[in-house]
């Protein structure tokens, strides 16, 4: 296992002009030794493109690679010890699963008996011990993938395992049980582990810190909970969470909100800060009530939808919509749409940014 150091920038254009011709804009970041990472974000973000370097595949094209503070910035991933795991299953077909787990334990010479006790503890954390004498041809992609995994976690002595969205091709029913199986190796193991993904049920459910990538930067790392509570930048607010945050553009004029041609009090909840800013709200906690209620910026809601669990309310107000989650069994009932609501949207939880960054 090993700490991992990146101070880095890439591109693929030999002589970059601009932001626009960088796959990753310069960073400073470091993933601690036997900690669970992911690297969260649209495609194109650069994710893909920070593993690769991390593994040796890419060199970046300006700065240094840190393993354990031993620079390694061209060094191969045989000599950086990594195992990566690839989005489609990487399988020897001619071979059994005992024989593909065992495959680069025996290309490092080590013991038949170490090897045994090797291949049989890491293909029981997978589940697949009863399978290890099939040949691996012919088999579900989940279990292809589950061997693929295992070949990355059957050695001992790895730097670190890399996942490059390793469920993409796993059916959603599985996938649940996937990430909770490498939740649980990664406690039994301790190993270093870094996993790319666009998904983030998978991202959050899977990482102790999450990196929330767009456009070459790393915009925030935290966790799942600071993620979603305190969003650092408009981007985590509206990429974290099923809808995003509400993202509104008002302005604070002598110690009131104002939205469009409605203004509400809000002394001491507010940055001191004049003019237009970003009011963020997740829809979990804007609240509902009268519109003639004190602190209650009228809409006109336009569509109730029924999720199971819950009812998401959209509304208008000044041109912008407004999510809001509310509870099924909601007194009297849910407002119909075309009828006019009242939404609070200034508490403990209402975040403020200027310039995409927040400030309060």
């Amino acid at each position: 296992m090993a700490r991992i150091e990146l101070k880095l920038a890439h591109s693929y254009h030999s002589h970059p002009h601009g932001d626009e011709d960088y796959a990753l804009l310069p960073l400073e970041l470091t993933f601690e030794d036997g900690g669970a990472y992911a690297l969260l974000g649209p495609s194109g973000c650069g994710k893909t493109t920070l593993l690769n370097i991390v593994s040796g595949l890419l060199t970046p094209s300006q700065g240094m690679v840190y393993f354990d503070g031993r620079d390694v910035t061209h060094s191969s991933p045989q000599m950086r010890n990594i195992a990566q795991v690839f989005q489609f299953p990487v399988v020897y077909d001619t071979m059994t699963l005992r024989q593909n787990l065992a495959f680069p334990l025996r290309n490092r010479g080590m013991a038949k008996a170490d090897i045994d006790r090797r291949v049989s503890q890491v293909a029981e954390m997978l589940e697949i011990e009863h399978l290890l004498d099939r040949r691996a041809a012919g088999l579900s992609a989940d279990v292809q993938q589950k061997v693929s995994l295992g070949r990355g976690l059957v050695r001992p002595d790895v730097s670190a395992v890399l996942f490059d969205e390793p469920l993409t091709v796993i059916d959603p029913q599985l996938k649940w049980q996937l990430r909770r199986k490498l939740k649980q190796v990664h406690a039994e193991l301790g190993l270093t582990l870094v996993y790319v993904t666009h998904d983030q049920v998978e991202a959050l459910t899977f990482a102790d810190q999450v990196m929330v990538m767009s456009r070459g930067k790393v915009l925030q790392t935290g966790t799942p909970a600071e993620l979603f509570e305190r969003p650092a930048h408009t981007f985590v607010g509206h990429f974290i969470g099923s809808p995003g945050m509400n993202l509104l553009p008002v302005e604070i004029v002598n110690g009131g909100l104002r939205l469009g041609d409605h203004t509400v009090s809000a002394r001491g909840s507010l940055p001191d800060i004049q003019g237009p800013i970003t009011l963020g709200l997740r829809p979990e906690y804007t609240q509902l009530s009268s519109s003639a209620e004190a602190g209650a910026i009228p809409a006109v809601v336009r569509r109730v939808q029924d999720l199971g669990s819950y009812l998401l309310l959209t509304a208008e107000a000044a041109g912008q919509l407004i999510r809001a989650r509310l509870p099924r069994d909601i007194e009297p009932g849910p407002p119909a749409p075309g009828e006019v609501v009242g939404l609070q949207l200034l508490c403990e939880r209402t975040r403020f940014y200027r310039d995409e960054e927040l400030v309060l």
